[in-house]
């Protein structure tokens, strides 16, 4: 992992394979740093012929830190920061692969930065129109935890794992995953708490339907949390845009899918 300056702040990245082969950004979803892409599926990816990037945005894991509900930043700001890592690393233009919240990041830079994108696949995410389906009336109320309770704080993530997993749970593996993440963060409250606390501008040029690139949908059929028809929004909007419905997975990727993940993002 290397820390790279990028527009005045820190942002840490890691990389996979043959920075030669076409490159894929990973963008992961809300609150959530790089190790929610798991090194098993980004080596995956790196083996079947693609320089793979993967990276904690502001306000997760190493990277710059704000103050806890004031981040002073803008999602479009995240859109340059990803622009800039690129930069940093030599990337002229990069497959992006955005999970949940960050497909509005995605968004701008289909729109706004067209010329560094050469695909878009939104995972587990949404056009965030009115009239969509709001969170099963299943999922559970988890509240607020005590930050300054650890054991509590890994308790309430790992229990949101679960909730959002539709059964695809593995209770090692999210605790591991949260405590490898609480320990690297430098500040886990600010990662829990800042990205929903940002500026959420629009993009300058346009919206959806305005995207005049590959677009690819994956989103799983029993998603607690975006359920499926903001999945067939998006692809709705964009003209061309195809969507991949995974029977039975929830709100993010779990392992039983990576294989078919891996398939549809390398035939991008």
């Amino acid at each position: 992992m290397t820390t790279y300056p990028v527009n005045d702040i820190e942002l840490t990245a890691e990389t996979y394979g043959d920075p030669a082969d076409p490159a894929i950004l990973l963008i992961h979803g809300a609150g959530a740093s790089m190790l929610w892409w798991d090194d098993e599926l980004c080596a995956d990816l790196a083996s079947r012929g693609r320089f793979v990037i993967r990276y904690d945005q502001r306000d997760t894991g190493r990277s710059t830190s704000f103050p806890v509900g004031e981040p002073g930043y803008a999602m479009s700001d995240l859109a340059a920061d990803a622009v800039g890592l690129l930069d940093a690393l030599g990337v002229a233009q990069a497959h992006v692969v955005a999970q949940s919240m960050s497909g509005g990041t995605a968004l701008m830079l289909g729109l706004d930065h067209p010329s560094r994108v050469a695909s878009l696949t939104f995972v587990s995410s949404s056009t965030g129109d009115e009239g969509l389906p709001p969170p099963s009336e299943d999922m559970p109320r988890l509240g607020t935890p005590d930050f300054a309770d650890a054991p509590a704080v890994e308790e309430y993530v790992v229990r949101a794992i679960e909730a959002e997993a539709a059964g695809h749970f593995d209770e090692g593996s999210a605790r591991a995953l949260v405590r490898e993440d609480m320990a690297r963060a430098r500040n886990y409250e600010a990662s829990l708490t800042n990205h929903y606390a940002m500026t959420f501008d629009a993009p300058r040029n346009g919206g959806f339907a305005d995207l005049k690139l590959p677009v690819l949908v994956l989103h799983g059929d029993a998603d607690p949390l975006l359920p499926l028809p903001h999945g067939e929004a998006i692809r709705d909007a964009v003209p061309g845009a195809r969507l991949v419905v995974l029977p039975g997975m929830g709100h993010g990727l779990s392992a039983p899918y990576w294989k078919t993940f891996v398939d549809e993002v390398i035939g991008r």
